[in-house]
């Protein structure tokens, strides 16, 4: 096996092949015990709804944030509700406001079709042990 092969002369190893590819599968698997899962999951709003509702999903989103997933909150428009798209607007601005820096926004809002989303996640400089703290 080649250990240099950039220099002059190369240096290489004489190694049992099995015994390296075992440890090569050990290493791989620590890897990928010690990886992390993220979810993404969905927060359902309407443009219409009530300050308790709200709060009440918001806590559940939070939830979500600090078990480490990321949440997307959707703001459902229905019928005639498009034509007054900037009340979606205050919907997700509120919801930001309530997470304040405790969070970061993985993707700004957007509209897609009928729906007004926006991605939102742990702040970059938290971890996990940090905001059980």
């Amino acid at each position: 096996m080649e250990v240099a092969p950039n220099i002059n002369p190369p240096v290489a190893r004489i190694t049992e092949f099995e015994k390296f590819r075992y440890k090569e599968e050990k290493r791989e698997q620590a890897a990928k015990k010690h990886a992390k899962d993220v979810e993404l999951k969905e927060i359902w709003l309407s443009p219409r709804i009530a300050e308790h509702d709200l709060k009440v999903r918001l806590k559940r989103a939070e939830e979500f944030i600090e078990k480490g997933d990321k949440v997307k909150l959707t703001v459902k428009f229905k019928g005639r509700e498009m034509a007054h798209p900037e009340v979606g607007h205050q919907v997700v601005r509120k919801a930001l406001e309530y997470f304040g820096d405790r969070i970061g926004i993985e993707r700004e809002t957007k509209f897609e079709g009928r729906n007004l989303t926006t991605i939102i996640g742990q702040a970059k400089g938290k971890t996990n042990a940090e905001s059980q703290d």
